[in-house]
């Protein structure tokens, strides 16, 4: 029967327990979220600056609606680039030290983008081994020749760089912070090898982008680095700035050579511009309002030193994403589950998501958080462990 792979994939998923299916929640993207009348403490939100339903912000999209009107009307190279496009892509440039920027519907469309974009047959593309499956999907579809390093091992990227020295066209991509382990890529370490082999860098900053550095200006300038020092920087609006959206930054020429050659980019109807204009009012939020970042700091430095008491297994990070090693997708189904029978609303992630043998709970902190949800939290975390003899 055609297509018969469909209901088979989906019966392995379901006999493996590994079958995912979103849940609404009623409401707001805050502290607590409702879900089938039932109010949960939210640990596994992006929203680590609690803009997401910030007040200023709803009250910014509506002006911007009174504005601009809701919809772009088009494509970006027909009449779907407003004034309040130009308006906030400079204000990005100024905020972050680029140089030149194009907005995308998503991180996801943005990374698909430029690999297609940028690299044919007799190009090298390397990634980290734990890059998101934006990135990983597309270099699997790339003519392009893709390989992986060990993750943020650079003595592997360097030793796979020897290799294609004859390579005219080498593209690294890492990400600021790695969205299911929390840690940070080297990017100096990163920036060096690239430069030693003459290939460009990019970094995926998703997840840094209002959390880290001077004025929440990502991952590279946390470590001590300016935005245009690596080749292309790309970054989203829907996690610290709690709007949505994506821009791709570096050369004006790179830019240019996306608005004119990049279909993705070129056959897309444009960011609604009353969405632009909240993310503007976002992104001055994110720059301006440091209390948010010092408040998450003290909340991250909080959990890790009680997970610490409580020997909760918590993976190597310092920032925002907490993830508790499991292991076993089982447990971690019945871990997550436990927890949202006491009320908090706790993410397993198993495979493929991550790989076998390492299912974890996503812990995600916000500046929304109060040091008693830690508290308790933490010692749910350690009972619901207990309790499945983990």
């Amino acid at each position: 029967m055609a297509f018969s792979f469909i209901a088979e994939q989906l019966a392995q998923r379901k006999q493996q327990h590994l079958h995912r299916a979103s849940v609404p929640i009623t409401g707001k993207q805050a502290r607590y979220i409702e879900v089938n009348g039932k109010q949960y403490l939210n640990f596994s939100s992006n929203d680590y600056l609690g803009l997401a339903s910030d007040p200023l912000l709803v009250n910014a999209w509506k002006k911007g609606a009174d504005l601009f009107g809701i919809g772009s009307g088009g494509s970006y190279l027909v009449t779907g680039y407003n004034k309040v496009h130009h308006d906030v892509t400079q204000q990005l440039q100024e905020w972050l030290g680029l140089e030149a920027v194009a907005l995308f519907s998503s991180g996801y469309s943005a990374n698909q983008a430029l690999i297609k974009l940028l690299l044919s047959k007799n190009d090298l593309l390397v990634q980290d081994k734990i890059n998101h499956a934006s990135l990983m999907e597309a270099g699997s579809i790339s003519a392009a020749k893709m390989q992986r390093f060990k993750h943020n091992d650079m003595q592997h990227l360097a030793s796979i760089l020897n290799t294609h020295q004859q390579t005219e066209n080498k593209l690294v991509i890492s990400e600021g912070v790695f969205s299911m382990d929390g840690d940070s890529a080297p990017i100096n370490a990163l920036k060096q090898q690239c430069s030693a082999h003459k290939a460009w860098l990019m970094i995926d900053d998703a997840h840094g982008l209002g959390v880290l550095g001077k004025e929440g200006k990502g991952t590279v300038v946390d470590q001590q680095l300016d935005n245009s020092d690596v080749n292309i920087y790309m970054a989203t609006f829907g996690k610290a700035l709690g709007v949505g959206g994506a821009f791709v930054s570096g050369s004006s020429q790179l830019i240019d050579y996306i608005n004119n050659f990049s279909k993705p980019y070129i056959y897309t109807t444009g960011l609604p511009p009353a969405m632009v204009y909240c993310i503007g009012q976002a992104a001055h939020l994110a720059q301006t309002q440091q209390w948010r970042r010092d408040q998450l700091c003290e909340l991250i430095r909080y959990f890790k030193h009680l997970s610490a008491h409580y020997e909760i297994p918590l993976m190597p990070s310092n920032t925002a994403i907490q993830p508790v090693l499991i292991g076993s997708s089982d447990t971690a189904l019945a871990v997550s589950q436990y927890l949202k029978d006491k009320g908090f609303w706790t993410t397993a992630i198993r495979p493929p998501t991550v790989a076998k043998g390492s299912a974890r709970l996503r812990i995600t902190l916000t500046s929304q958080h109060l040091k008693q949800d830690i508290e308790i939290l933490v010692k749910q975390i350690k009972q619901a462990i207990d309790a499945n003899n983990f």
